[in-house]
């Protein structure tokens, strides 16, 4: 789904490249309301790879002014569009997101946090799009090969799409076919078709959200049929110097709208001056019409990969803290003041002098041919730039808001900031624009900065407890995030009464990247010296595990840590999970101490796991029998605590706690 952050510098560095120009800088920019231009469809977050995870876990009314930041018009980011994933019981980043079909027969869209997200956003703007997208699906789909191109993963999303708008109110605006894994052009036509048959004519499909490349508009070229079963060229990442680019000149050639449909993907206090250039240079580029970052927000445990990649960052909802960066301020400066739905000016859209490093413009009006907008960045200029505009084509002349944000600076209090008006002055004005800078220009009102005040950061306290009796069955645990398969609170089984968590996913998913244990994480990466305890239970023969000072997530193995694992044998063993070599490298292991426990043998028992950590010691008992002794292992220092299931089987646990060790 993302940059890895190695490319995360190459990336932004083809952002500074010239580009296509539309115009220079040679003599006053006429902005004209009769010009030609493409349609403007907006800016969107992307929340996916469970990155926001944890926002549904904040108080309020923290929770509400985050998303006020995101979604609220004339606030912060006022994001235009929702993508969403449609989730699939399998990792796609940085965790899983629940399915809405996990069988044939299994149907319930309740599960998860997507809809809810999706609800906030049309609560604060009834305007904004939402867009879904798979990353993976359930196993049923297609039980023989893992790909998505099948019949009945067109049933699987159209249930999705339907119980949007029947049991959420939602419509849906914009679906997409697989993340980042090819495009089947007979699998799209089918994919049309059949939306058209269930009434959703006015549903907009993207293809193919792949990477990078422009491909799907070669494909167009060669199969006019493909071409006529979607509406939008989506690309992830895509790059900005499209001229030579065979396949970006047949996307171009389509007529059809195209969008970085995933885009950004790096964090919230250091990507405004990447996002800033793009939000212009996609444009005049690539004119590219739309932006979806990856993420919405940064709402993800900490210690997990690829921290704070987001437009905010909220990971500590035992606190109520979150972060607002200069990212939100950037996005405003285009979302604040063009709407999709308005049109580029070609004639006033292009590079400072001709040359990108000098800075950008890209100018916008309102459909009604009345309103404009400019929004200029200097971000790479090495001095301040001049620049001279001329009005005309029956835009307004009247008085032009000017609003600024200096995105070298780290104060709050030079960002989004309003600045005097510029009254033209028979239709013509000079602006003097400082380097580092992004500035909006606009004949519209009603732009604002939102100002919040959010609590300090702390670790989250221990002793932590979780009997999970107060959710509905169903439900996730507040703050436990699924690393793979998904973890619901259920009916306690083997004569138990009450509720456990239970993994519930009872067969392999088609993956994205990664098929590995179903695991879930909580806790604070802080957490050091601590005892973590809790009652298991085997349904099917396997094992079951309980870890600490977890550090994050490695694909395709994902968890690194301790585990204490137990089998249905008895036979149970301590180790080690740690970092690879290299990224492509698979997770390693190291034995630390095992051995047997005959009355621990046997499923549909329940069992009691203890690990205690103290400084580098590490101890283990089951059933209050020490497993192993006089451990000691250096590797991990602190960490996150969490269970594991032997491979698409379930599983059971109750009565979770986390102790300091001395207690």
């Amino acid at each position: 789904m993302n940059i890895p952050p190695r490319l995360h510098t190459l990336v932004l560095a083809l952002l500074s490249l010239p580009c296509i120009a539309l115009a220079d800088t040679a003599g006053p920019i006429t902005i004209d309301g009769t010009d030609k231009g493409r349609i403007f469809d907006g800016i969107g977050g992307l929340s996916a790879g469970a990155s926001s995870r944890l926002l549904i876990d904040y108080p309020e009314p923290q929770r509400s002014e985050i998303l006020d930041y995101l979604f609220k018009p004339n606030f912060g980011a006022a994001l235009q569009i929702n993508k969403v994933e449609i989730g699939g019981d399998m990792n796609s980043t940085d965790g899983s997101e629940p399915s809405h079909m996990r069988t044939r027969d299994d149907e319930n869209y309740q599960r998860g946090y997507e809809w809810w997200l999706m609800e906030e956003s049309r609560k604060r703007n009834p305007d904004v799009k939402l867009y879904g997208l798979e990353w993976g699906a359930p196993g049923w789909v297609n039980p023989k090969v893992n790909n998505v191109w099948t019949d009945d993963n067109i049933t699987y999303i159209l249930n999705w799409v339907r119980h949007a708008k029947s049991d959420h109110n939602l419509v849906i605006d914009y679906l997409g076919g697989w993340n980042e894994k090819g495009c089947s052009p007979p699998w799209f036509k089918k994919f049309r078709q059949a939306l058209n048959q269930a009434g959703f004519h006015d549903l907009k499909v993207v293809a193919a959200d792949g990477w990078i490349s422009w491909a799907v508009g070669s494909l167009c070229v060669k199969d006019p049929q493909f071409a006529a079963s979607f509406e939008i060229i989506g690309t992830h990442y895509p790059k900005l110097m499209p001229k030579k680019d065979q396949a970006w000149q047949d996307s171009l050639h389509t007529g059809k709208p195209l969008w970085g449909s995933e885009t950004g993907n790096s964090a919230y206090n250091t990507a405004p001056n990447g996002l800033a250039k793009l939000y212009n240079q996609g444009y005049i580029g690539s004119r590219m019409v739309a932006y979806i970052n990856w993420s919405t927000i940064w709402s993800v445990l900490p210690s997990l990969p690829f921290h704070g990649f987001g437009l905010m960052l909220a990971d500590s909802p035992w606190s109520g803290h979150y972060e607002v960066d200069k990212s939100i301020w950037a996005t405003a400066h285009t979302t604040q003041f063009a709407q999709p739905g308005w049109q580029y000016l070609d004639g006033a859209c292009g590079y400072m002098g001709g040359d990108s490093k000098n800075g950008s413009y890209v100018a916008l009006r309102s459909p009604d041919h009345k309103d404009y907008s400019v929004i200029v960045e200097t971000t790479d200029a090495k001095a301040s730039q001049s620049v001279a505009f001329a009005v005309t084509g029956g835009l307004s002349t009247s008085v032009l808001h000017v609003w600024r944000t200096d995105l070298s600076s780290k104060k709050n209090a030079d960002w989004f900031i309003r600045q005097p008006d510029i009254t033209p002055a028979g239709g013509k004005f000079t602006v003097q624009c400082d380097k580092g800078c992004v500035y909006s220009f606009t004949t519209t009102s009603g732009q604002a900065k939102g100002e919040t005040t959010s609590p300090p950061a702390a670790m989250l306290p221990l002793p932590y407890r979780d009997d999970f009796q107060s959710y509905a069955i169903g439900r996730t645990p507040k703050y436990f995030s699924d690393q793979n398969g998904t973890f619901e609170v259920a009916p306690a089984g083997a004569g138990r009464t009450g509720k456990c968590l239970r993994q519930m996913v009872a067969a392999k998913p088609v993956w994205w990247d990664s098929d590995a244990d179903p695991a879930t994480l909580v806790g604070d990466p802080l957490w050091k010296n601590y005892r973590v305890s809790s009652d298991v239970l085997l349904e099917q023969p396997g094992y079951v595990e309980l870890n600490g000072r977890m550090m994050g997530a490695h694909r395709p193995n994902l968890a690194i840590g301790y585990h204490l694992r137990l089998s249905d044998t008895g036979h149970w063993s301590l180790r080690v999970a740690y970092n690879p070599k290299t990224d492509a490298d698979p997770v390693r292991e190291k034995e630390l101490s095992s051995g047997d426990m005959p009355a621990a043998a046997g499923i549909n028992k329940w069992h009691t796991l203890c690990l205690t950590f103290s400084g580098s010691n590490i101890s283990a008992k089951i059933d209050g029998t020490p497993a192993g002794s006089g451990v000691v292992d250096t590797t991990y220092g602190a960490g996150l605590v969490g269970y594991q299931a032997n491979g698409w089987q379930t599983a059971e646990f109750m009565n979770f706690e986390v102790a300091p060790a001395d207690r």
